[in-house]
């Protein structure tokens, strides 16, 4: 595996300093310490990290500093965000994604050197996130139209609509930099929140080229953009108690730091998307070209560094020598480059530790009696390790019980789907499965049972989060919350509610506040 090849014109990068962060609608700039970010991806022959550019290393005061600002926009409620009409709100979206939509090259090129996602996937995930705010718009539209109506119930009426919560704390994970980290900041905004961010490690500077649109488009305060360390700048503004909302995507441990941190646990909503360990079943009738071909893509696409990646595969001993077969040759095939290069599969891994830690995973398996099946598995370059098809796992491998997140396949025969459900049940995480099989009397009971186990099954395809309508979340330790577009409008809000008696004198209250639409909150006005 070569590590370099020309790298062409359009995808060269120069770098460059970021020296301001958005505070309170400023873009302010930082003359302190600053943090390099390198790129895994070598633009040398020989090899050697690449320099992007540097990020400021902001402390506890700058981060108190973005605490306050979005406290003071938040205003106890008061603030002109949570106050605002439906349509005003909606209409800083729109100016914002139209100023987004221009930086698309830019985002996507930043995107494949931070983190290691081919070109195609980059731009995906771009297009996506661009449809997914256009999607959210769409549905608080819908959201509005129905609480645009009066309930009446024993003689009360009722104005029942959902209101902000109050601080955001929004952190975002690397892999996906921008679609995730969206899908948490703009439902948070939209319903009136006002929302403090911070980026992950890797993928911090494809931001950049967004923060005019985000300075330009929210009045003052309403999101604050802090760079640093996680350990840093996160900390103060937990134990401070006056965020309301913590929305992360990442692991449990973190999670559960952050929210100890916090003074008044009760008050605190929680939107995490966590760790999985999502299984593939082939079934001895499963039709194995499907199963193979969805299996590889579902372990394998970017790297396997996604939560809903299949980390583990459970293959019925009758088909196992001809899946093993075909897959291996499958997984062999795949081909390494940069993310520019034309139809590849495998790229570098944004993470430096990342191929020494999968190296750990694969030696612990080998002295525990597993295999590798594939010719090409465990082949290390400076910033890869091949994926290797670990064969047959056990339960006591470290590739079994640890979240991979990254190219490795860990494959575990069975001879009774009982076994696989004890497995599933006993595991800490909860979050999707793909079941391969035809038989509608074999599957319909594992259905029944893994629909209590799993949020999430998929029947003879991969694991995945789209199509961002549907439901996204986990039970045990892989969620709390759910994120789509349609609940993570609620996820990010309260239901709240005007009620008055029945009565000449209230009626005509309640029509006047209508007829003059002073109130905000109280209209029945229809957005197009």
């Amino acid at each position: 595996m070569k590590n370099f090849t020309p790298i062409p014109e359009q995808y060269q990068v120069t770098p460059f300093r970021q020296d301001t962060y958005l505070v309170n609608g400023d873009l302010r700039k930082w003359k302190g310490e600053f943090a390099d970010i390198y790129s895994t991806i070598s633009s040398t022959d020989n090899y050697a990290p690449t320099l992007l550019g540097s990020v400021p290393a902001l402390g506890e005061s700058q981060a108190l500093e973005a605490l306050h600002s979005a406290c003071e926009a938040y205003n106890k409620g008061k603030g002109l965000w949570p106050t605002m009409k439906v349509k005003d709100r909606i209409a800083c979206m729109l100016k914002f994604v139209q100023q987004m939509k221009k930086q698309r090259d830019e985002v996507v090129k930043l995107m494949m050197w931070e983190i290691g996602k081919s070109l195609e996937d980059s731009t995906k995930e771009f297009d996506r996130t661009v449809e997914y705010i256009y999607d959210t718009i769409d549905a608080y539209k819908a959201l509005d139209h129905e609480s645009s109506t009066f309930v009446k119930r024993d003689g009360v009426y009722a104005h029942i609509r959902r209101g902000p919560l109050g601080v955001v704390l929004c952190l975002g994970p690397y892999n996906y930099p921008l679609n995730e980290t969206f899908a948490l900041i703009i439902p948070a905004l939209i319903m009136g929140n006002t929302v403090i961010f911070k980026p992950a490690k890797h993928g911090v500077l494809l931001f950049t080229p967004l923060l005019e649109a985000f300075q330009s488009s929210f009045p003052r305060g309403v999101i604050n953009i802090l760079y640093g360390r996680g350990r840093v700048v996160a900390p103060p503004i937990m134990q401070s108690g006056r965020v309301e909302v913590l929305a992360l995507i990442g692991n449990s441990k973190t999670a559960n730091v952050l929210q100890d941190q916090h003074p008044k646990k009760n008050r605190l909503r929680l939107v995490f998307g966590l760790e999985a360990k999502n299984p593939a079943v082939i079934l001895p009738d499963a039709n194995l070209e499907l199963a193979v071909d969805e299996c590889v893509k579902g372990a394998l696409s970017f790297n396997g560094q996604r939560c809903t990646a299949l980390k583990i595969i459970y293959v019925h001993e009758k088909v196992k020598d001809k899946f093993l077969e075909m897959f291996t040759k499958r997984v062999d095939a795949l081909k390494y480059g940069n993310p520019w290069d034309d139809k590849v599969m495998l790229t570098p891994l944004p993470e430096v530790e990342k191929p020494a830690y999968i190296a750990e995973l694969i030696d612990d398996a080998l002295a525990k009696g597993a295999k590798i099946l594939n010719k090409r598995g465990g082949e290390r370059t400076e910033n890869f390790i091949f994926p290797a098809v670990l064969y047959p796992v056990t339960t006591n491998m470290r590739a079994y019980k640890e979240e991979q997140f990254g190219p490795l396949v860990p494959v575990k025969p069975f001879s009774h789907i009982n076994e696989i459900i004890d497995e599933i049940s006993d595991s800490n995480y909860g979050q999707q499965i793909s079941l391969f099989g035809e038989d509608a009397y074999e599957l319909s009971p594992l259905i029944d049972t893994l629909v209590n186990l799993v949020c999430r099954v998929n029947l003879n395809s991969l694991c995945q989060r789209g199509p961002d309508v549907f439901p996204f979340t986990g039970r045990k330790d892989s969620a709390v919350g759910t994120l789509s577009v349609h609940d993570a409008l609620r996820s990010f809000s309260i239901r709240t509610f005007v009620a008055s008696r029945d009565n000449d004198y209230n009626n005509k209250i309640v029509e006047n506040l209508l007829h003059t639409g002073a109130s905000n909150f109280m209209n029945t006005d229809y957005i197009l």
